[in-house]
């Protein structure tokens, strides 16, 4: 007899996040993100280096670009500030398709408590 596999429930829902682990400082892009992110834009490489990424550090030689962002300060620049989505959802690096790597969501916990206590569904933790 053989168990049933069961799907593990994930204890968050992504879309009622502001995309908090988008404001990460430092997003790693491999080599193959590079390549993913290139196909999807119609570009080469190079330009997609050049235009989507910047220099890292000797753990990650590429990481995500950022752009202006209300909440935050800065976000990942493929991020639709309005509807707070993925605008590459489908070539999105392979560490947003990872995360979070645990059943939850640290700060997904930390806004729902918060907006549960605060009876406000727009509220936002933010550190301005």
């Amino acid at each position: 007899m053989t168990k049933a596999k069961t799907k593990r429930r994930k204890g968050y829902d992504c879309l009622d996040c502001p995309a908090y682990c988008c404001s990460y400082a430092h997003i790693p892009v491999t080599q193959e993100d590079a390549r993913r992110l290139a196909e999807y834009f119609g570009l080469d490489e190079e330009g997609a280096r050049r235009r989507f990424f910047k220099k890292g550090d000797a753990d990650s030689p590429l990481v995500l670009r950022h752009k202006a962002d209300e909440h935050f300060g800065t976000i990942c620049r493929f991020i639709d500030t309005e509807t707070r989505g993925c605008t590459v959802y489908e070539a999105r690096p392979a560490i947003c398709r990872e995360f979070p790597s645990q059943k939850r969501c640290g700060y997904y916990d930390f806004l729902t408590f918060e907006r549960e206590v605060q009876d406000d569904e727009s509220w936002i933790a933010t550190t301005s």
